[in-house]
């Protein structure tokens, strides 16, 4: 039990569930600590789980090891009188703001700009607790409550909208989000370094307002004023907002600067004009070492959900990484569409063994493990402790990408070490299965230039123990596309190694003597430089495969992505070169609809679809050629709100798909497809408090303006 210091009773729960043991949310558990004013509030649009893989458990976590009182506010309502943002007063310090572990806009809206049912950052699955623009509107709110006290933002959502950006929901160029929110200081990437310099800065004194050249942070300088000079830093000066506005040329170049600097060793400053006021992007902290990284993961986290949320039912995202492990931070492989790089860097910071086998014995003291841990990986899988094997090469490289067009011969792929953890933690008492759910690139071990005999022993023998100990009865990659020229631009290998991969593997599992185990290849429909034709191929070699496929999604364009510029300007930023992109409902739709070639009622539209674009032999062959394929969707174990499945829902084979490839959590009802042009989208009848705000400011139906309206010169 434990009481306020007037006595009041905040909870009455077993020692597990003592609310003590997480960072306190409310004025009771404030006072219960004896506390009259936290030093910082930070404000999440996520429910507050104390997990490392939570980075508002992270950032809290690190500053209460750096001695300060630190409270949360999960997930605050914005659109009553703005109570939860006032209820633990101002903190000493600062507030510190982030949207959560998503974009707002990504977690809220489909690719179809359509309101997603569910919500896997709250509890229950529930939507409708966070709003659209979320660091925006929380660092609004704080300003308007709290004007003199400083906000600092954070999190994705803020570190890929740290300058001007195109944002797809509303088809506008942005400013940086240092002038929408109003906030004081942004940092972006990982948060612990920057934030740990900001501490100590503060704490000796210094004044929010002087913390301008703390590297991995931005600012917005006043109308006037000017730069402090640096002599450890270069300084570069992007086009301005308003010749981004002006010139999709300025617009593109920007983003090939901002991703070339962002990939160096010794990045520059970078200067952008925002109306009469200069942002200022300072260069990145060094990678984090392995003792720095052990020191954020090693903090004293509970691995659980708030005990308020008890009641309210699972949280999604949790529910499917509690039991998993992360062994490293970053990834190199540069794919155009991915933002993992772009926030977490391009340089892999690694844990310690000692550290991983650390976390392992935490979650064997879990109260519901029972022996599996879910994953053993990362951003991808098998890229621990990978780095160059002669760092001054990696000091001078801007690459974006270390293994695409090709792997770079100064990348050392030795998986040794990586195979050396997955044995320590199979092995560890208690544990039953260690699997890898992580995505594999398989394009690490199935290269030959530049390898080591050490390296090449290592990838073969990475396959085989694969395959033996830790795939839990299907293996997940991520091919993308099949067509060599949309790859090209999504900075993907070619497909011939997904069928090598594929060969390698099938023969490593009849080694082991293990039936056939699945491999589960992802795809990405409507992705700049993919065209109808390249579906048609795309949906040939899967049939030829003998896949059918589900597990599939549309291309979204997200801030800070080669993908979405090229998207918004249709040119590569990096050659100039115009590339085709589709953007109506009806292009994504078509594009779309190769995936589900074996359902009856896709048909009709296919045909038509191959028979204007000149693919009579392929439509034959896709939808005429009688061929045995297999259904390589996972088996749902949790519906989106972390409930069990329905039975007769999991006993169904044939999930039910909307003609738009909506899957719905429904036994299949054998009746006569009806036409796919008389099947609408079923409609949510809207609750007395609409989650999705004033209808005034909720326009889903709305047709995507024309393109490039925001940009004056073509």
């Amino acid at each position: 039990m434990v009481q306020s210091t007037e006595g009041k009773v905040i909870h009455s729960r077993e020692p597990l569930w003592d609310p003590q043991r997480w960072l306190p949310t409310t004025r009771e558990e404030v006072e219960a600590r004896g506390w009259d004013q936290p030093d910082v509030i930070l404000i999440s649009g996520d429910a507050y789980v104390d997990h490392p893989a939570f980075g508002t458990a992270a950032v809290g976590r690190m500053l209460e090891a750096e001695g300060l009182n630190v409270a949360i506010v999960p997930q605050p309502n914005w659109r009553d009188d703005l109570r939860d943002f006032k209820k633990l007063g101002p903190p000493k310090m600062f507030f510190g703001v982030t949207a959560g572990c998503m974009d707002s806009m990504v977690n809220r809206y489909t690719a179809a700009k359509k309101l997603r049912s569910e919500d896997a950052y709250t509890p229950g699955g529930e939507h409708g607790f966070r709003p659209d623009y979320a660091t925006t509107v929380y660092s609004k709110a704080l300003k308007q409550l709290f004007p003199d006290v400083p906000v600092m933002i954070g999190g994705i959502e803020a570190s890929l909208r740290r300058v001007t950006h195109y944002d797809y929901w509303s088809d506008k160029l942005m400013p940086s989000i240092l002038e929408s929110s109003g906030a004081d200081l942004l940092i972006y990437g990982m948060g612990e370094l920057p934030l740990r310099e900001t501490v100590r800065l503060l704490k000796q004194g210094v004044p929010f307002s002087s913390l301008k050249t703390i590297p991995q942070t931005a600012v917005l300088l006043p109308e006037g004023e000017v730069a402090q000079k640096n002599k450890r830093w270069d300084d570069f000066t992007l086009h301005s907002h308003a010749d981004c506005l002006e010139d999709r040329e300025r617009y593109a170049k920007n983003f090939k600067d901002i991703e070339t600097e962002s990939n160096r060793v010794k990045a520059r400053r970078l200067f952008q004009q925002t109306g009469e006021r200069t942002l200022v992007v300072n260069p990145p902290f060094p990678t984090m070492t392995e003792k720095q990284i052990d020191a954020a993961f090693d903090l004293p986290y509970t691995r659980l959900p708030h005990p308020k949320y008890r009641k309210r039912g699972p949280i999604p995202a949790y529910e499917m990484i509690k039991h998993s492990i992360n062994m490293h931070r970053g990834c190199f492989g540069g794919c155009s569409f991915c933002t993992i790089s772009a926030h977490q860097g391009k340089f892999v910071a690694s844990r310690s063994k000692t550290s991983i086998l650390r976390e392992v014995e935490s979650i064997k003291q879990m109260p519901d493990f029972r022996g599996t841990i879910s994953d053993v990986g990362g951003p991808s899988a098998n890229m621990y402790k990978m780095k160059g094997k002669e760092q001054w090469i990696c000091d001078e490289c801007i690459r974006p990408s270390c293994i695409w067009p090709d792997v770079c011969r100064n990348l050392d792929t030795d998986h040794t070490d990586l195979l050396d953890i997955y044995k320590s933690v199979r092995e560890t008492e208690g544990v039953k299965h260690a699997y890898v759910a992580s995505g594999i690139r398989y394009d690490l071990f199935l290269h030959e230039k530049g390898a080591s005999p050490k390296a090449k022993a290592s990838h073969d023998k990475y396959i085989e123990e694969l395959a033996v100990h830790h795939v839990p009865g299907r293996i997940k990659v991520a091919p993308e596309h099949t067509s060599d020229h949309v790859l090209r631009v999504m900075r993907k290998p070619t497909f011939d190694l997904f069928y090598k991969f594929k060969e390698k593997f099938d023969a490593a599992i009849k080694k082991a003597g293990k039936k056939k185990t699945p491999v589960i290849p992802y795809f990405i429909s409507s992705h700049p430089g993919s065209r109808p034709e390249d579906m048609a191929e795309l949906a040939l070699k899967t049939k030829d495969l003998g896949f059918r496929l589900e597990q599939v999604q549309d291309f979204t364009p997200t801030p800070m992505t080669v993908a979405t510029e090229i998207y918004a300007t249709g040119v590569h930023p990096y050659d100039g070169v115009n590339v085709c992109v589709a953007r109506t409902p009806d292009e994504k739709q078509e594009q779309r609809s190769f995936f589900f070639w074996y359902k009856p009622e896709m048909r009709t539209a296919l045909r038509k679809s191959m028979t204007r674009l000149g693919l009579g032999g392929i439509a034959r062959r896709l939808l005429d050629e009688k061929r045995k394929t297999e259904d390589v969707t996972p088996p749902p174990h949790i519906t989106p709100c972390g409930m069990q499945v329905p039975a007769e829902v999991a006993a169904s084979k044939t999930p039910v798909i909307t003609p738009d490839g909506e899957l719905l959590d429904a036994p299949v009802k054998k009746k006569k497809p009806p036409r796919m042009e008389k099947q609408k989208p079923s409609r949510n009848k809207r609750k007395k408090t609409d989650p999705r705000g004033p209808k005034s400011e909720y326009k889903p139906e709305a047709k995507p303006a024309p393109f490039q309206k925001f940009f004056k010169k073509r």
